[in-house]
C-alpha cells in the first residue's frame, strides 16, 4: 500500500472514531439503572448521561430532562464531560491537518513539510483517543464497583450503558487512524552531501640527497700516487743555503 493509500485508510477510520465520539458524548446512556417493582406496570429504566437524564416506564413513555448543574453530576461524568470536548476538538484539529498535508493536496510545496503535518495531525488523533479512553473506563470502573457493592440498594445499582462501549470503540478507531497516519510518511529532509576537501597525506620530509657528509679524518696515511691537477702557482724552492750569523 502506497503513501496515499495509508493516509485515505488513516482519514477514514479516524473520520469514523470522531462520528463515534460525538455519539458517545450526546447519547444519554453511561449509565442504565432498571427498576422493576412488584407489578410489572411500576417498572422503569434511568438512563443518565453527560447532558441530560432519561426515564423510560415500562408503557413505552419517556421523559428526558436536562442538567441543569454541573454539580448534580457524579465526579467521573462531570470529568468526563470535559475530557469527551477535548476530545473531540483535539480530533476535529488532527482530522483537517492531515488533509493539508496530505500526498493528494497541493497545499505545501516540501514532501518533508507534508510529512511533518500528517505526523502532527496523527498525533492529535491518538492524543484525542486517549482523552475519551479515560473517562469511559473511569465511568466503568465507578459503574461495576457500586454494582458488586453490598451497601447500594438494589434498585439504585447501575450498569454500563451502551456509550462506554461506543466510546471504547471510537478509542480504538482513534488511536488506529493516528498511529496509520504517524506511520505513513515518515518526513525525508532534504539531503546535501557533505563537502569534502580532498586529504593529503603527509609523510616525512625529504631530505636533501646530496647535503654536505661530514666524515672523520682517518689515521692512515695517504700512499697512493697522486693524480691530481693541481700546481701551486709558485715554484718550491728546492734547497736552502745556509747563512751565517754574524755577530757585532
Amino acid at each position: 500500500m502506497g503513501r496515499i493509500g495509508k493516509e485515505v485508510t488513516g482519514q477514514v477510520i479516524s473520520f469514523a472514531g470522531l462520528v463515534l465520539a460525538c455519539v458517545c458524548c450526546g447519547v444519554p446512556m453511561w449509565r442504565v439503572t432498571s427498576y422493576i417493582g412488584a407489578n410489572i406496570v411500576t417498572g422503569q429504566v434511568v438512563w443518565d448521561g453527560l447532558w441530560m437524564n432519561c426515564v423510560m416506564q415500562s408503557t413505552g413513555q419517556m421523559q428526558c430532562k436536562i442538567n441543569d448543574s454541573l454539580m448534580r453530576l457524579s465526579q467521573d461524568l462531570q470529568a468526563a464531560r470535559a475530557l469527551v470536548i477535548i476530545c473531540l476538538i483535539f480530533g476535529f484539529i488532527g482530522f483537517i491537518i492531515t488533509f493539508v498535508g496530505a500526498k493528494c493536496t497541493s497545499c505545501l510545496k516540501k514532501d518533508s513539510s507534508n510529512a511533518t503535518v500528517v505526523i502532527i495531525g496523527g498525533c492529535l488523533l491518538i492524543l484525542a483517543a486517549i482523552l475519551i479512553l479515560i473517562p469511559v473506563c473511569w465511568s466503568a470502573a465507578v459503574s461495576v464497583s457500586d454494582y458488586l457493592s453490598n451497601l447500594t440498594i438494589e434498585t439504585q445499582k447501575r450498569e454500563i450503558g451502551a456509550s462506554i462501549y461506543i466510546g471504547w470503540t471510537s478509542a480504538v478507531l482513534l488511536l488506529i487512524g493516528g498511529i496509520i497516519l504517524t506511520t505513513s510518511c515518515p518526513p525525508n529532509k532534504p539531503y546535501y552531501p557533505a563537502y569534502r576537501p580532498p586529504v593529503y597525506t603527509y609523510g616525512r620530509p625529504n631530505v636533501a640527497t646530496y647535503g654536505p657528509v661530514y666524515a672523520a679524518p682517518s689515521n692512515q696515511s695517504y700512499t697512493g700516487p697522486y693524480t691530481g691537477s693541481y700546481v701551486p702557482s709558485k715554484p718550491y724552492p728546492t734547497a736552502y743555503s745556509a747563512q751565517p750569523y754574524v755577530r757585532n
